[in-house]
Order: C-alpha cells, then structure tokens, then sequence
C-alpha cells in the first residue's frame, strides 16, 4: 500500500492510497461520497474487492470533507469533488501503473462524479461502478422533500444544514444553502446516454437520499451493457455487515464479466 499527497488544480493538498496488486491488470478508482471519507466501511470493500481481481485500487479523501486532504466542509460542491477526482485521475498519469481504459467508482457525490466522467471521457472507462449516485439538484429536492421535508425547509429558511456525524461521534456537519443552490447546476440525465462502458448501480431498497425508483430513471436512459440491483433492507450508506458482504458479492460478480 502507497499512501500519499497530491495537489489539487486549486494546490490543496488531497490524500491518496494506492494498493498495487503483484500483476495487475488494470485501474479502479474508487471515490467517496459527501461528507465521506477513504476509510469508510463500503469505500474500503469496494477497493478491496477490485484489488482482489488484480487491479490497482485508488481511494483518496477530497478536498472539502473530513478526511486527511486540505479544505472546509462548508465549502463542498459538487463541481468541486468532480474536479478533485479529474485532478487524481490526471495525476495516476505520470505513474508506472497506470494503464487505460480503467474502471471508475463512487457512492452517493463521488457516484455522480464516477458516473459524470464515463460521461465525459468515455474511451477512457472499461467499467462504471454507481453506488447509490447523486442524479441532479432537482432530484435531490424531490428526495428531500418527500422523506425529509421539514428539514429542507428549515435548511432553506435558515441558510444551514447541520446534522450530527454518524460515523465519526461528536463531529456536526454543516452546509450553507448555496451548497444547495449549486446542485442544481448539476443533472447526469443530460448526457448519461453517451456512457459506451459496462454499468453496475447499486442502491438500498430503503434509500431515502437517492431512492431506487430515481436510480431506476437513470438506469432505463443507459445504453450501454448494463446491470441494476436493489439490496433489499438497505439504506443509502451501507454500514451493516450483512450489507457490506452483499455489496462485495455483487461487485466481484460483475468485475469478473466486465474484465
């Protein structure tokens, strides 16, 4: 395992962990969502799992969030983790192991910002891997507002979103509303048809983030090779172990195709 730092195009610092297999055959970036961070349970199976079939596996913290890179959490958008994952990518160039087409991954923000790449360099991608992907700002107001309205409205009365950290105990995130606001400058169904890779998403029957039934619109306007699964009981993170080895199921059952 090599674990580093790059700069970003703004120079913030942003962590990277890179795990080489001995004869690797390929490249699998794999991203974290909002808030998230490289350790996280379901970022940690994803890389392993795409480690385990020889392929090097690139995790990092973004800028913004509460990880080991530069940055104010208060400050994150979604162009923002786009751009970082762009900028690790571009960086992965000047590197021994690096090797094209390559496989692309993320949960929830780094879905959308694996899922907006295959969009936009798809010669580049062997493999998209969308876990539970943000879609756009107007999704993400209808989510909200169906299974959490009193809280988007207070978030837009108030100008702030705080809620207690369920991972790291004692932490309070907060987001402006102009975070908000910046999502909806944000729609993958604008260009989602131009993805030519093989597609996996996943996303918990019990998402109320990113819930199955907008996943399913996604899904239906990729023409590619495509495959969706509904883990039955899940939520948006995936946490639970039972969870955690469905996802690992899942995924190196579709690797295993697509290489």
């Amino acid at each position: 395992m090599q674990k580093l730092f790059i700069k970003n195009r703004k120079n913030q610092k942003i962590a990277v962990v890179v795990n080489i297999p001995e004869k690797p055959v390929g490249i699998a970036f794999v991203m974290h969502g909002l808030s998230g961070y490289k350790e996280q349970l379901s970022i940690q199976v994803a890389a392993d799992v795409f480690y385990k079939q020889d392929l090097v596996s690139v995790i990092f913290d973004t800028t913004n969030t509460f990880g080991e890179s530069e940055g104010d959490y208060e400050k994150a958008t979604a162009e923002q983790y786009y751009q970082d994952l762009e900028d690790v990518i571009s960086w992965s160039k000047s590197q021994d192991w690096y090797q094209e087409p390559f496989f692309v991954s993320g949960e929830s923000f780094g879905g959308y910002c694996a899922t907006r790449f295959a969009e936009t360099y798809p010669g580049l991608v062997k493999g998209l891997f969308a876990f539970a992907p943000f879609i756009s700002g107007k999704t993400s107001e209808e989510a909200h507002k169906r299974f959490a309205s009193e809280e988007f409205a207070e978030w837009e009365k108030t100008g702030w979103l705080c809620k207690p950290s369920s991972s790291k105990p004692g932490l309070i995130k907060k987001l402006p509303w102009s975070h908000m606001e910046e999502r909806y400058k944000h729609d993958l169904m604008l260009n989602v048809s131009k993805i030519t890779a093989p597609v996996l998403l996943v996303v918990g029957e019990k998402d109320t983030s990113i819930p199955p039934y907008q996943q399913k619109v996604l899904f239906d306007a990729i023409n590619s090779e495509k495959e969706m699964v509904i883990v039955s009981g899940a939520p948006h993170n995936f946490k639970k172990e039972d969870d955690l080895n469905t996802l690992k199921i899942i995924l190196t059952k579709w690797i295993k195709k697509v290489i």
